[in-house]
């Protein structure tokens, strides 16, 4: 990597754990996923950055300066889309069924309850149902309200794909089927649109070939760390799945989608051993499997941030980060050929500016 890449990758590091002195109309509070940050084009890429007021990093005119130092780095914030002042037929914001992600984005969590919400239970990094105490959200999306919202997001905000994610439910499928009824609605809705689901690993594995008859482009089984007691430590309750039941969900899904078509996130910053980390990472890599590693940040509303949870120091995420990129690289995969989902997105981490 040139020494002005490595500059670089330094700085979307301190970013992405420092924050930025800067408004965002897109943002976004607690909820199922890893950051409550705000939305921006950070020169070119979609970006989340935590809004932080005494960050060392201001934009100004649309540029990242330090200490009155221009660092070269472009900073657009996202704006709000069209699609938020729309309600649905049945009388329901749209943002309250699925919110921009990004600049082209749209995401939802179809299930906003989980059977592992209870605190004893609970995985302390999310607040899956803290929007919905809010009343941010609703607890189940219908697959008509999600085509609705799809068609006039892809139609005014020029959407070009979509996350479906769900809380846990105590049948066989964890909560996998509703999926397939909505992407089969949003499809029907807007042909074509990239869609990637989100899933724990079903007992039933038989509901991920549904999920890709659905027409479902990608599929994240999100497992956030390889070791047991790392997972026990930060998922009581998930982390009682077994290791097998990911591994022949993963097996299943890249036989099902194709390789580079199924993901993963790995957080930096849950006590993981580096090494082990990176070279679960590869293991992964050599399944087919993309290893999405993002740094930990104690979100709003989560049992880590209660509990004075902090994030990772900035160079053990650029550590594993760049580790991760590397092993990428060489097995020629990248987090935009999967087309749609995290990894494509790539908001919530470096690791394509890292090159992976």
């Amino acid at each position: 990597m040139s020494r002005s890449l490595s500059r670089s990758l330094t700085t979307r590091v301190d970013l992405a754990l420092l924050g930025v002195r800067m408004d965002a109309p897109v943002r976004r509070s607690k909820g199922a996923g890893p950051s409550d940050d705000g939305h921006v084009v950070l020169d070119g890429a979609n970006a989340t950055l935590p809004l932080n007021p005494d960050s060392p990093y201001l934009v100004r005119d649309g540029r990242v300066f330090e200490g009155g130092v221009d660092l070269g780095l472009s900073v657009e914030p996202v704006r709000r889309p069209k699609f938020y002042d729309l309600t649905t037929a049945d009388g329901i914001s749209y943002d309250k069924i699925a919110l921009l992600h990004g600049r082209d984005v749209l995401a939802t969590t179809v299930v906003q309850t989980c059977v592992r919400y209870a605190e004893d239970q609970r995985c302390r990094f999310c607040a899956i149902e803290e929007s919905l105490a809010s009343g941010a959200t609703v607890a189940a999306k219908t697959p008509a309200q999600l085509a609705e919202v799809a068609e006039a997001a892809v139609r005014l905000d020029g959407i070009r794909q979509m996350v479906m994610t769900t809380g846990t439910t105590a049948g066989p499928d964890r909560g996998a089927r509703p999926l397939v009824r909505c992407v089969r609605a949003v499809l029907d809705a807007v042909p074509g649109l990239p869609i990637q689901v989100q899933i724990e690993p079903p007992a039933d594995l038989s509901v991920i070939a549904e999920l890709r008859a659905a027409g479902a482009t990608a599929i994240g089984i999100h497992v956030e760390s390889l070791d047991d007691e790392v997972r026990a430590r930060w998922m009581p309750g998930k982390g009682l799945v077994p290791m097998a039941e990911y591994e022949a969900a993963w097996d299943e899904a890249v036989r099902v989608f194709g390789r580079n078509k199924v993901s993963t996130y790995l957080l930096i910053g849950l006590g993981d051993d580096p090494d082990a980390l990176i070279a679960g990472a590869g293991r992964l890599i050599e399944r087919g499997v993309y290893p999405f590693v993002v740094p930990f940040r104690p979100m709003l509303g989560t049992l880590a941030r209660r509990d004075g949870a902090a994030a990772p120091a900035p160079a053990l995420v650029r550590d594993v980060t760049e580790r991760v990129a590397a092993l990428l690289r060489a097995a020629g995969m990248t987090g935009a050929d999967q087309g749609a989902g995290c990894a494509a997105c790539g908001a919530c981490g470096v690791l394509q500016a890292a090159g992976g």
